[in-house]
């Protein structure tokens, strides 16, 4: 059994210990249209669209299935979805705090 751990941001309490993906992404708007897409290809189209926010993505479906079971945390730079990608990533490393 696996241990939990909990990380909290913005009011909501997530187990990274049951995430099975973890990624950011760009939720952007272009040509009428709303999708969310890789930071390089935003960076890469920049010129072509309007960035609604930046978005980390924790899917807590199996690998292989189609992710239903998911939480979506924006932010409103870059800087801040890095800056809570090292916060995750830091306590992960230290598990039992």
């Amino acid at each position: 059994m696996k241990r939990e751990i909990i990380f909290e941001t913005d009011g909501q309490q997530i187990d990274l210990s049951k995430v099975t993906r973890l990624y950011p992404a760009v939720l952007i708007h272009a040509a009428g249209e709303r999708a969310s897409v890789s930071l390089e290809w935003a960076e890469q189209k920049a010129d072509v669209i309007t960035i609604e926010a930046y978005v980390l993505i924790c899917d807590f479906d199996p690998i292989g299935e189609v992710p239903v079971n998911r939480i979506e945390l924006r932010y409103s730079t870059k800087d801040e979805l890095f800056q809570i990608m090292q916060d995750i990533s830091h306590r992960l490393q230290n598990p039992i705090q």
